[in-house]
């Protein structure tokens, strides 16, 4: 059953989501070659707690850390530790954060210093796709619309889309119904209503779309161990369009 949320529950979300900006932005400021996965992550812990806010992923199935932290070939998932970050990688940093009983969920993909125009390219589209999917996020369009923005957009230059791995619907817990995958045909799905709320998250592969899972239960790679990116924010569908509640980025 997909929950919708009233336009006061969205605000409650939108707090949640300020807070999680703010450490997004923490945690890019904090992004240089030598830093490990893990000080970004002891960073953006404190910073939640600070805010009288809690990490949404801490403990959450098991998993040990506040954020998650995927360099390179590894597309979402990595669990922060002693990984150090060196010129020329690529790191997507997700977060969730909970804000009185409700949550907010975002990513990014950074650059450490210069990177590849490959890996350019991939930071681009990727991004771009995430705002192409948004902008369908209307009433009385579809989920498949989503999707399909994303999948044209990505697939016009030349990149895959990942198809194992989708967005979410979220609010009170962090994967609400519906699944919203970063793919479909335009018109297609569940009809977009107002008060719905989405986790729209293109996870793209620099080469093919398979991915396969990591030793420790939690990382996953692009199979073919192509560059991944990994952009997402969390989106609520209004009366006057798409009302990202995790800004972390004006287009």
């Amino acid at each position: 059953m997909i929950v919708k949320k009233t336009p006061a529950e969205i605000d409650k979300m939108a707090a949640a989501g300020a807070i999680l900006v703010r450490t997004l932005a923490l945690v890019e400021s904090k992004i240089r070659p030598g830093v490990t996965t893990g000080e970004l992550d002891a960073a953006a812990e404190r910073f939640i707690r600070s805010q009288g806010a809690t990490p949404a992923f801490k403990g959450y199935r098991g998993f040990p850390g506040s954020i998650c932290a995927s360099p390179n070939h590894m597309v979402v998932h990595g669990i922060p530790g002693p990984f150090k970050l060196q010129r020329g990688d690529v790191i997507s940093i997700d977060v969730g954060v909970v804000k009185d009983g409700w949550v907010a969920d975002a990513a990014m993909t950074v650059a450490v210093g210069a990177i590849t125009p490959e890996a350019e390219k991939l930071l681009e589209v990727t991004k771009g796709a995430l705002f192409a999917g948004i902008e369908q996020a209307r009433p009385s369009n579809h989920l498949g619309d989503i999707g399909a923005a994303i999948q044209r957009h990505v697939e016009a230059e030349g990149l895959s889309v990942i198809r194992t791995l989708v967005g979410h619907g979220i609010g009170r817990e962090m994967h609400e119904e519906p699944q919203v995958p970063n793919f479909g045909e335009p018109g297609r799905g569940p009809e977009l209503e107002e008060g719905m709320v989405l986790a729209i998250e293109p996870m793209v592969n620099a080469g093919g779309p398979l991915v396969r899972m990591g030793d420790d239960g939690w990382a996953v790679y692009s199979e073919d161990d192509s560059l991944a990116a990994h952009f997402e924010f969390t989106v609520a569908i209004t009366p006057e369009g798409p009302r990202i509640l995790t800004p972390w980025h004006e287009d």
